[in-house]
């Protein structure tokens, strides 16, 4: 019995069907074209060889092109701190000051040592310079002075002993008296020197003095900004104990890691394009500086540019660059419209005896509203200007445009 139910059960489904299929109007779209669809008119746009940017992609940071630690060079009570992180400086400004008390008493005992021994050699006290020759010295003219006069009474003496009217004991006075006078002249020579050694030795002092005294002062060594303060008013500080950190960061530096096999590629003065995370501007600098070797643990190659400071750059950012590498090299594009993405596979629709037919390509770089096609097409094959809605089979009404015309619908399309 349940065998019979179940027969006419599925007897009544299969009527149910039938009827179903025999229910639809007549001249309703099916799954094919109908022969009946009127032809589309469409615009071809031909595939041609056009120069392109060729760019290579690269990752890497961006980073202060320059960064100091600076640090106090002599010891102290920190007395006044007039930044803090973030404060935009120029160079030469004062940042720190250490209490300049007792650097200020050293130089004010240094110049006394050097106004002392100036004087010792004869020098004025107003007068800067230091030079001085050794004939100039008081003490060496006076020597010299006597050292002639002995002489002249020596040589008198000698006249008048030859004309037997002086005695020989006084030839050897006289002669004895020339003698010492010579000495005491090469001593005067001696003892000016040392005073003229001790002056220099007292001006080094003098100005070693007041250089501790301007290193008791903190000033920027360029134009920058605090990146951190790591001391606070009121702390000793000895010599070379970090103080603050200055980072420049107009222009940046961006680092970038070029694989081996582009490596040979690059060079300095090309032109570099990046992006930075939740940043949709687009900024650009040039390469500047080269790593003259790969590194051997990731065989990359170091590139680094130079980035003017705008938007919201700023260092330790991640960065994804393309380093244009030629600016005009010849190859196959189309215009943008002619492409159309479906699933993930490109493709574009060619007019072939009145009928679309589709045809997968892979495309590459993007410029100016043209993509270049790397495989699937042929210079001077025309593909269709918004194939949107055509499929293999659609009956179309193909004329050839310009470039200038699909560039133009394409643009009024965004509009």
């Amino acid at each position: 019995m349940e065998c019979g139910y179940l027969g006419r059960l599925m007897a009544g489904v299969c009527v149910a069907s039938a009827c179903l299929c025999s229910c639809g109007k007549p001249g309703e779209p099916q799954a094919k074209v109908s022969k009946s669809t009127p032809a589309r008119p469409v615009e071809l746009a031909a595939a041609r060889m056009r120069p392109m940017e060729r760019t290579i992609s690269a990752t890497g940071t961006l980073a202060a092109s320059d960064r100091s630690v600076l640090s106090a060079k002599v010891p102290g009570r920190l007395q006044q701190l007039k930044v803090d992180i973030g404060s935009v400086v120029k160079q030469g400004d004062l940042l720190a000051q250490i209490e300049p008390r007792d650097y200020e008493l050293g130089l004010q005992q240094a110049a006394a040592a050097l106004a002392q021994a100036r004087a010792e050699l004869g020098l004025s006290p107003t007068n800067e310079t230091d030079e001085i020759q050794l004939p100039a010295v008081n003490s060496v003219r006076q020597a010299r002075a006597v050292l002639e006069e002995a002489a002249k009474n020596w040589e008198r003496v000698k006249s008048l002993s030859k004309s037997g009217i002086a005695s020989q004991s006084e030839l050897d006075t006289v002669e004895a008296a020339y003698t010492v006078a010579q000495m005491k002249f090469e001593v005067a020579l001696e003892e000016a020197r040392s005073r003229i050694a001790t002056v220099a030795q007292r001006r080094a002092e003098y100005e070693l003095a007041g250089k501790r005294l301007a290193d008791a002062s903190l000033r920027a060594p360029f134009d920058g900004t605090v990146q951190a303060r790591t001391a606070n008013i009121g702390e000793y500080v000895a010599a070379g104990t970090p103080t603050l950190e200055l980072v420049k960061t107009d222009p940046l530096r961006l680092r970038l890691h070029v694989p081996e096999r582009d490596a040979s590629q690059v060079a300095t003065g090309q032109v570099v394009r990046l992006a930075v995370e939740g940043d949709t501007n687009r900024y650009s600098g040039r390469i500047a500086r080269l790593s003259p070797a790969l590194d051997e643990q990731t065989r990359m190659l170091l590139v680094e540019a130079d980035v003017p400071r705008s938007g919201s750059l700023r260092p330790g950012l991640f960065a994804r660059g393309q380093i244009v590498i030629s600016q005009n090299e010849p190859t196959l594009a189309i215009p943008q419209p002619c492409l159309m993405t479906f699933a993930g596979i490109e493709k574009v629709i060619l007019a072939e005896n009145g009928k679309a037919v589709e045809k997968v390509i892979s495309t590459g770089r993007r410029e100016g509203g043209w993509v270049e096609v790397l495989s699937g097409l042929r210079p001077g094959e025309e593909a269709v200007a918004n194939p949107a809605g055509l499929r293999t089979g659609s009956p179309v009404n193909a004329r050839p445009i310009g470039d200038q015309q699909v560039l133009g619908v394409a643009e009024g399309g965004k509009s």
